[in-house]
């Protein structure tokens, strides 16, 4: 296996560059054909490494591609998901480099997807390919690459529903989220659930002179400003009636035990180049970023925002909004309750709409699980020492979608880094990491085939 590994690692590189190149942007219909050819690109990667299906599956929005060998239906079976679509590159001028050319620099691989989440699936396409070649394959193992992620996964409910059959395995294996360091392996045993939407001001039925009718006629981003800055109160505490009435407190030792991980506060801020750190009272910066919900303003705009001035005291004022969640919290829930808040805290001066976009469920893996154990000892052999158990702070909502609809657990075995830049100009994916998924995947199904 190793020798394979180490004569196809080019190979795997240059097949990974060529998928980045695509701009398979999922948010943005102008790149519908884009995201197609990804889809395309990625079902004819499963079929070269020894996959029996590789198939496009269409959807009312962007494809997913399926594909499968079974080497043995007794023998237990591996879920891969992961998706090919990617954030949008906005803005393109805090680029160093174009974000769908790939460049390698440092050490890594700067382009967008690249470590959300092409280059982190692709490893599980290069390690299968380097199983097969070496007939080393030691269960059954299933591919679900999706190309709506980015834009809440919409058609992923209906395809896995329909498709109960097809999906049937013993445990989900995604890689699409974050190690603590390379020198110190993680594996994230929750996930923070997520309500997503979008707020309007309207004031007066048309933009109007601010010299005629300022101070007289509510201005929509001024109001806009106003409402948001008071969803937190001086603790940063989110101050929406019953938001957390569902949850969960960990226990001091539960704290204790998510603390003893490695975390440098200073070169934490120098990272971001910060002076200091902010958040809710009473929590340090790893539990603000993780066990803790969290309201975030994720875009703002309204009036004239071009070049030079004009004097316009707009009609409308527009605010996309984003609330992570931990458990027990229900997205369903927060995003009503969000809604009736908002609402409630309008002047009678503007009217005021809110649009739910998406949202998930928070989620937690079981440390007692075999597929949990398999993976804590995959990441040992492979980095000579034990993984520390984490909770990530970001969402990916359809692994609590997955366990309503076909009863399995997931591991979150991620190899990213959180100075990725994910989401972020200069995204970035480290060479080491991309080389060390392929190496450690083998061994999470050598040993949960050993364990099942």
């Amino acid at each position: 296996m190793q020798d394979y590994l180490e004569a196809n690692k080019g190979r795997f590189l240059e097949e990974l560059l060529e998928l980045l190149r695509i701009p398979s942007v999922s948010a943005d219909s102008k790149f519908k054909g884009d995201v197609r050819q990804a889809a395309e690109y990625v079902r004819e990667s499963l079929a070269k490494a020894g996959a029996d299906v590789a198939e496009l599956h269409e959807t009312a929005g962007h494809p997913i591609v399926y594909g499968e060998k079974i080497v043995d239906p007794s023998k237990p079976t591996v879920l891969i998901y992961g998706h090919y679509d990617v954030q949008p590159a906005d803005p393109l001028e805090l680029w160093t480099s174009p974000p769908f050319e790939p460049v390698i620099k440092d050490e890594k691989i700067y382009a967008r997807g690249s470590a959300d989440d092409k280059g982190q699936f692709f490893m599980h396409v290069k390690a299968f390919e380097a199983m097969m070649a070496t007939d080393s394959l030691p269960c059954n193992v299933k591919f679900m690459i999706e190309g709506e992620e980015e834009v809440g996964s919409n058609n992923l409910g209906t395809f896995v529903s329909q498709n109960r059959e097809k999906l049937k395995a013993d445990v989900i294996l995604i890689s699409d989220t974050a190690m603590i360091s390379n020198d110190t392996p993680s594996i994230d045993t929750g996930l923070r659930g997520l309500s997503y939407v979008e707020v309007e001001v309207t004031g007066p039925n048309r933009d109007l002179h601010s010299g005629v009718y300022g101070g007289a006629v509510a201005n929509p981003i001024n109001t806009l400003a106003k409402m948001i800055a008071s969803l937190h109160d001086e603790n940063g505490h989110i101050t929406i009636p019953n938001f957390y009435d569902d949850v969960v407190e960990l226990s001091a030792e539960e704290r204790e035990m998510l603390e003893s991980a490695p975390f440098n506060l200073e070169e934490y801020k120098a990272d971001l180049a910060i002076d200091d750190v902010q958040g809710e009272a009473g929590f340090t910066t790893r539990e603000r970023a993780s066990i803790r919900p969290t309201l975030d303003c994720n875009g703002i705009w309204g009036g004239y925002i071009g070049e030079g001035a004009k004097t316009v005291l707009p009609s409308k004022a527009y605010a996309k909004i984003s609330m992570r969640l931990v458990p027990n919290q229900d997205w369903n829930k927060i995003t009503d309750l969000f809604a009736a808040h908002f609402q409630s805290i309008a002047p009678k001066s503007v009217k005021v709409t809110v649009t739910p976009h998406h949202g998930g469920q928070p989620y937690l893996t079981p440390l007692e699980s075999a597929a949990y154990k398999a993976a804590e000892a995959a990441l040992t052999e492979s980095f000579g020492k034990k993984p520390v158990p984490t909770r990530g702070g970001g969402s990916i909502p359809i692994v609590a979608l997955f366990e309503k609809e076909l009863g399995l657990k997931t591991v979150l075995m991620g190899f990213g880094l959180d100075s990725d830049s994910i989401h972020s100009p200069n995204e970035h994916y480290g060479l080491f990491n991309f080389y060390k998924g392929i190496e450690t995947i083998p061994l999470f199904f050598k040993h949960f085939t050993a364990l099942s």
